[in-house]
């Protein structure tokens, strides 16, 4: 692609002959002889490299940088006369890259501004390498070199840039949002809203309402329209987190938003028009939920364009020092404490452990560690007994029933340990109803140790 030029000069031979020059040393030269359509010019058509004389009616080469200073992609040479020289200078000062004075020599035109664009082609290679390096610091804020997650690498980065929906698939605790946010993070809707929606944690009947919104006076206490968080998140992106959870209604209202981009209020009877790219999750394989009849197989192959697996951490061991470390310097900075070294016994535990929580039971372990340590070492001490598996036995009765109790105790804090806390899933691992769970965890927290 030839370099593209303006010259501006309101002596027409002078400008003509000039142009006529550079084209025949390969540039792209446009002309004219006023400011005006000068910064018309280059605001229309981009030019990269203007060479406007410094004293012109309407005011010259100042009052083009005046008008285009904001531009630091457009390189202004200033063309004078010996005797404006002071002119020139002042117009360099104010943002002009160089001055060539008349009567101009081609070949020192030729040089100097070849040499700009060879400066600004190395700007620009410098800037996009500085992106890659960011989006390469975000993709391993996930954590691990081990080759699974340097495909789930690869496959971010290809498809980021894109606006097809993903779904991310994998176990809780692997970093599916983390992952989710980094596709936005890397998209070029970057600058717009990433809105998350765990689909688990809302009633069926909520969640319709939080997504797709309602108009005034749609149900008894609708007292104003409501704008649902498909329409929130506008141009940006929505990541629908546990989507195996939605039920088959509201699944059959997404479904319009994922092929026709359009989204339908509860009380409206015209749908909106919305741009808004899709990322969703599940632990579960939505295969086998579509088999069952839980989920719209329609919406499951439109939501699968691009399917991202992010794998437990059992099958990725390597990684597990990689994470702890990376934990250790986190709560290091966190608690504002030094803690410079896991030791070589505790590591063997975290190596051996089988982390079914993932890298989210890594994080709590390692916290736990770096708030119980007083020295700035993560010994063993400081893991929990369930990493070993010699925590101080129950003494029970011979009574069956109470055995039971003690064990169902014992393995409710283990699934909740396992998934960091989080309640539903742990209601959803257990197979009981979240209720049923916050009754049996008020048992649980009365029983004494």
């Amino acid at each position: 692609m030839k370099p593209n030029l303006l010259i501006v000069d309101d002596e027409e031979p002078f400008r003509e002959d000039l142009a006529r020059l550079l084209r025949r040393r390969g540039f792209e030269c446009r002309t004219t002889g006023d400011i005006e359509t000068a910064v018309k010019t280059v605001q229309a058509l981009g030019s990269s490299v203007v060479l406007c004389d410094v004293v012109m009616p309407g005011g010259g080469a100042l009052a083009l940088l005046r008008e285009i200073g904001g531009k630091p992609e457009v390189g202004v040479f200033v063309m004078t006369a010996f005797g404006s020289l002071e002119t020139a200078m002042e117009a360099f000062r104010a943002g002009a890259v160089d001055y060539l004075l008349k009567p101009l020599n081609a070949d020192e035109v030729d040089r100097k501004v070849r040499r700009f664009l060879d400066h600004q082609e190395a700007l620009a290679k410098l800037r996009a390498l500085r992106r890659e390096l960011v989006r390469t610091t975000e993709v391993t804020g996930l954590v691990g070199k081990s080759r699974a997650m340097a495909q789930v690498y690869e496959l971010i980065k290809r498809v980021a840039p894109t606006r097809t929906t993903v779904l991310i698939t994998g176990e809780t605790g692997t970093g599916k949002e983390v992952v989710a946010r980094l596709l936005h993070q890397a998209s070029p809707c970057r600058e717009e809203r990433f809105v998350a929606v765990n689909c688990a944690a809302l009633p069926h009947s909520l969640l319709e309402g939080e997504l797709f919104g309602h108009l005034r006076g749609a149900f008894t206490g609708a007292v104003r329209d409501r704008i649902g968080l498909v329409e929130a998140a506008k141009d940006g992106t929505l990541f629908l987190d546990e989507i195996s959870e939605m039920s088959i209604e509201t699944q059959a209202k997404l479904l319009r938003v994922v092929e026709q981009k359009q989204v339908l209020p509860l009380g409206a009877t015209q749908p909106r028009t919305v741009d808004t790219r899709i990322v969703a999750s599940t632990n579960r394989n939505l295969a086998e939920c579509v088999k069952a009849g839980t989920f719209r197989e329609d919406l499951f192959f439109r939501l699968s364009v691009i399917e991202l697996h992010l794998p437990p951490l059992r099958e990725r061991r390597e990684d597990i020092p990689l994470l702890a470390e990376h934990f250790r310097r986190k709560f290091s900075a966190d608690l504002k404490r030094e803690i410079r070294i896991i030791d070589r016994a505790a590591m063997q535990l975290l190596l051996a452990y089988q982390w079914p929580g993932n890298v989210r039971e890594v994080q709590n372990v390692i916290e736990r560690a770096a708030i119980l340590t007083q020295d700035g070492m993560i010994a063993v001490e400081h893991l929990p007994e369930r990493l070993s598996g010699k925590g101080p036995k129950r003494v029970v009765a011979d009574d069956l029933r109470a055995a039971l109790r003690v064990y169902e105790q014992e393995h409710i804090r283990h699934v909740l340990d396992a998934v960091g806390g989080n309640k539903e899933e742990a209601a959803r691992r257990l197979g009981i109803d979240p209720a049923t769970l916050y009754r049996k965890l008020s048992t649980v927290d009365r029983s004494p140790e």
